[in-house]
């Protein structure tokens, strides 16, 4: 099971889901922070990109598993 997060590429902040009511996601900027914020559905990450980041704001969807690995992304 793959472990997301959502960053955005301009702000470096972390889109995460809320865990508490009222439900809504929030940007934080502390990867400490995310918490539970994990996903571990790529559809639901990709929901949230469409939902909640800004129209000029270009965001990434990062698999915790592959970094530091072989399959870690390009720089």
């Amino acid at each position: 099971m793959p472990r997301l997060l959502v960053q955005s590429i301009a702000t470096g902040r972390f889109l995460v889901p809320a865990l508490e009511f009222p439900y809504s996601p929030e940007w934080v900027i502390s990867l400490r922070e995310t918490g539970g914020g994990v996903l571990s559905d790529y559809e639901v990450a990709c929901a949230l990109v469409e939902e909640y980041s800004e129209i000029d704001d270009i965001c990434i969807i990062v698999d915790l598993d592959k970094i530091g690995t072989v399959n870690d992304y390009p720089i």
